[in-house]
């Protein structure tokens, strides 16, 4: 099976050459997403629990666009700038995988596009 592109303006464009999520026979590869507003693609204001809300508003809207809920992740990496707000991040994220959360990945990275303080990229599974 030919990957599928997917595209959705429900999240934000793609800040670069690359696309928001390509199907590859029974899995979603989402690419890393960071907190900008659909609507405006500017960085939302706040911390990192604003931002880890948006991230993660923005890659339920990428699943929604392929009729696959945040039930469907099987991985998640994320990327943040400080890991002094590993416990804030936590929080927020924590809401969104109540049961049964997916495998992690969690790295600190020296920077991210637009000054973002969370990336946050995943798979999952139909």
């Amino acid at each position: 099976m030919k990957p599928q592109i997917v595209a959705t303006d429900k999240a934000p464009k793609a800040v670069g050459p690359y696309s928001q999520a390509v199907r590859a026979g029974e899995f979603l590869f989402c690419a890393g997403q960071i907190p900008l507003d659909p609507a405006t693609g500017q960085l939302v204001p706040g911390g990192i629990r604003e931002q880890t809300e948006r991230v993660l508003g923005n890659i339920k809207a990428v699943l929604a666009s392929q009729g696959i809920g945040i039930e469907h992740v099987v991985k998640t990496t994320v990327f943040m700038t400080n890991l002094a707000d590993f416990a804030a991040m936590n929080e927020v994220y924590a809401k969104s995988f109540p049961a049964n959360p997916p495998a992690r990945s969690t790295v600190q990275v020296a920077a991210l596009p637009k000054g973002a303080q969370v990336e946050i990229e995943v798979i999952a599974a139909y």
